[in-house]
């Protein structure tokens, strides 16, 4: 079997999978910018929003950072590789403030 993947026939944010007498490109892990297989412990970087923790890229959760969501009565919550802001509990969004119910 010749090593297709030798050749680095994938894209940027793919890696290369060798098979008997061909190969495949797969999309890297959505935490890598670059990597090497398969899973976040292959990336060459983080993406933005993830941190290189050992070998892994994790997420950071920006919740815990700092205060992000600075309106009155909003709520921050984590998302994968950002975060997101939402009026509380009680509240809604009117023409973005958060107004009681």
């Amino acid at each position: 079997d010749l090593d297709e993947c030798a050749a680095s026939p994938c894209k940027e944010h793919q890696y290369c999978l060798n098979t008997d007498g061909s190969f495949s490109c797969k999309a890297c892990d959505a935490s890598c910018v670059g990597c090497t297989g398969e899973g976040s412990d292959k990336c060459k970087a983080c993406t933005p929003g993830y941190v290189k923790e050992g070998e892994n890229c994790t997420d950071i959760d920006e919740c815990n950072l700092e205060k992000v969501c600075v309106k009155e009565n909003q709520d921050c919550v984590n998302t994968s590789g950002s975060y997101k802001c939402v009026c509380s509990e009680g509240f809604e969004d009117k023409d973005g403030t958060c107004v009681q119910t």
